[in-house]
């Protein structure tokens, strides 16, 4: 009997061994399938399940691709917008860096050219003192003026032309027949500019032009009756 049970054992003994070994061997030891998991986010875009039977994912995705792509050119242009804007305004920073000392400075042209002006060449041929310091403002001022123009800077004197309200400041006006209406006929102030900026105004005189028409006490010309002043009594 002993003996027979001792042969059992040993028939059984290296099979039970061998089902226990592979029943308590870790099942996580085969290998984690992430072929699942999204490399990008897709949470806008339909999936294949989510369409109706009536909408072909081709479609949709051409779509979709049409979409992305309208938004990139947007992005696109308004970036080069932004830059072309950017260097728009670094290149007038540089162009009118200057035009605030420039404007300071035209008093100083101003006070050169009234001084010239208070002091007549016929009186300054008579004094040589006279002579000699007219010639130095004279000389000044055309020093300040070829710095001016070779900085941009240019003087408006529109002496003879059309009155233009972008360049010009009317301050009165003259009776002259000879001039059509609205020709500048005297500069008090020049006016100035830095390349193609307004830094001054020239402050001008400007002709009415014609003589006026003769006219009733009523301001209609004589000989036309006003609108309304008489009135027919033949009907």
């Amino acid at each position: 009997m002993m003996a027979q049970d001792k042969k059992q054992d040993q028939e059984t003994g290296p099979e039970a061994e061998d089902q226990t070994t592979a029943a308590d061997s870790p099942a996580d030891s085969s290998p984690v399938d992430v072929s699942d998991e999204p490399l990008v986010d897709l949470s806008n875009v339909k999936h294949a399940h989510d369409l109706s039977p009536d909408e072909d994912p081709v479609t949709v995705l051409e779509g979709e691709v049409a979409s992305l792509k309208d938004q990139l050119l947007r992005a696109m242009a308004e970036t080069e917008n932004v830059r072309r804007r950017a260097q728009r305004e670094r290149e007038d920073g540089v162009k009118y860096a200057a035009a605030a000392v420039v404007k300071d400075l035209l008093g100083v042209a101003d006070n050169l050219q009234r001084a010239l002006e208070s002091v007549p060449a016929e009186l300054a041929e008579q004094n040589e003192a006279v002579k000699n310091l007219r010639l130095g403002v004279e000389m000044t001022q055309k020093e300040l003026q070829t710095v001016f123009e070779r900085h941009n800077i240019r003087v408006i004197e529109p002496l003879g032309e059309k009155l233009d309200p972008h360049l010009h400041e009317a301050m009165f006006e003259v009776e002259d027949p000879d001039k059509p209406a609205g020709t500048v006929v005297q500069v008090i102030q020049a006016g100035y500019r830095l390349h193609d900026r307004l830094l001054r105004p020239a402050r001008v005189g400007i002709s009415k032009g014609g003589a006026k028409s003769s006219s009733g006490s009523n301001g209609a010309p004589e000989g036309d009756a006003e609108p309304g002043g008489t009135v027919d009594t033949s009907a």
